[in-house]
């Protein structure tokens, strides 16, 4: 008889309170510096693209960041999340190792975890007299979800969506003119520097750097504007922890006691979707020592945690953003057009780069093909289709089960979302076409 697979938490035990990294961080976070002056930023030269409160959150040391009674009701409509034990993986994989996962794309209604920070936002702008959010997407999923955020809120939204993700997800671009946003392929026409880049390269894909520039310069030129950034930034990252904080709650009711998986696993484009999850299990990892290995999947595509530099550089492409200390490959790199639209990122969050500068994260990084083999694996075994950035989770989750085999552990990952938007990449994928 199979044992207890799901394990579900009340709407009234969502948690009230997020999980600061910054804190407990091994060692202080480098401060974010002014393009202008290469000095450490000043908070207000944020202003003209967060809200305060945002900044606040940004640069804050308190240890729990208490969650606004407005925002823990609107994500009550599609919280908690489940856990999952993934028991017919492991019988496929003929495994000891527990494995089990956080599915975000069950209730959420653009099918992924984003949701919970473009709520946020979404809300603190209309706080602060926000009339109009622009903001960048690489798959679409976040862009979806502030575009869903945006509706509940009355605030206007335009996406500056990559374009070659726009090409392959027109779903996802349906979905987001549905809720009321106005979405636009980048590089585009709309600002300078993307006329700039189309009149050298009519064809050029785009990338997420790109999309920022482009999100930003629009923000700057509309009145009652505001720019909202999906990953990377730790007030996004901190908005994310309401899966682990769950998750902690429910590992217990797993295991029946709290001892921590032995793993953790979350793919990684900014860092948002990975932090979510295993921020709230470093915090107590860090406190009480208990033995644990965070595991960071990515793609070879953007590889920057694996092949990247440790070092100051800028979030876009044309130069617009504060300097960060992160994992960088350059802001000019421009990524392969991979179905994983939502790791083609150049960089990774400043909290996270000085978690795997410390080692504690490890990276581990996965071709296209691997991780499309991973889902199909999974598709099969546990029944959902996951999204392509989580199959590269995935492909690691079953790389460290199998050298795990014989072995009494438990590992825990982040479905972070669902991919029935992206059956092009998986029709590619049955076909050998995958690029």
């Amino acid at each position: 008889m199979r044992k207890r697979k799901r394990f579900e938490l009340d709407e009234n035990e969502m948690p009230k309170k997020w999980c600061n990294i910054l804190p407990e961080l091994p060692k202080p976070l480098p401060p974010p510096l002014s393009p202008a002056t290469n000095e450490p930023l000043n908070p207000k030269e944020l202003e003209a693209l967060f809200p305060k409160e945002l900044i606040n959150q940004e640069i804050s040391k308190e240890h729990d960041i208490t969650i606004p009674k407005e925002i823990r009701e609107t994500l009550q409509d599609i919280r908690p999340s489940p856990l999952i034990r993934a028991q017919r993986l492991e019988e496929f994989l003929k495994t000891k190792v527990r494995i089990y996962y956080k599915y975000e794309g069950e209730r959420s209604p653009t099918g992924s975890h984003k949701v919970n920070t473009a709520i946020a936002q979404a809300f603190y702008n209309t706080k602060e007299g926000t009339e109009s959010l622009t903001t960048e997407t690489g798959a679409g999923q976040w862009g979806s979800a502030l575009a869903y955020a945006c509706h509940l809120f009355d605030l206007n939204c335009k996406v500056m969506m990559v374009k070659a993700s726009y090409d392959q997800k027109p779903h996802r671009r349906t979905i987001m003119e549905l809720f009321g946003a106005e979405v636009h392929p980048s590089p585009s026409s709309k600002t300078e520097f993307g006329k700039k880049l189309l009149s050298e390269d009519p064809q050029h894909p785009g990338s997420l750097g790109i999309a920022i520039s482009e999100a930003i310069t629009l923000a700057l030129k509309q009145e009652q504007t505001k720019y909202s950034l999906g990953s990377v930034l730790n007030h996004v990252l901190l908005h994310q922890t309401v899966i682990g904080l769950e998750a902690i709650q429910q590992f217990q009711m797993a295991e029946n006691e709290f001892l921590g998986p032995d793993f953790i696993v979350g793919c990684v484009g900014g860092g948002s979707n990975f932090a979510g999850l295993a921020y709230p299990f470093i915090r107590e990892k860090m406190r009480n020592g208990y033995e644990m290995q965070a595991v960071a999947a990515e793609s070879t595509a953007a590889s920057k945690m694996s092949d990247g530099d440790y070092r100051y550089d800028f979030g876009d492409t044309a130069n617009m953003t504060p300097l960060l200390k992160m994992y960088t490959l350059g802001s000019e790199y421009i990524p392969p057009p991979i179905h994983a639209g939502g790791l083609r990122y150049h960089g990774v969050a400043p909290s996270l780069s000085v978690l795997i500068n410390t080692g504690n994260v490890s990276p581990m990084k996965y071709k296209q093909q691997t991780a499309f083999e991973a889902a199909e694996i999974f598709a099969k075994s546990e029944g959902i289709i996951p999204a392509p950035e989580s199959a590269h989770a995935i492909a690691a989750v079953i790389d460290l089960a199998r050298e795990s085999k014989n072995e009494e552990k438990t590992i825990l990952f982040n479905l972070s979302g669902h991919g029935l938007f992206d059956l092009l990449g998986y029709q590619k994928y049955l076909a050998n076409e995958l690029e």
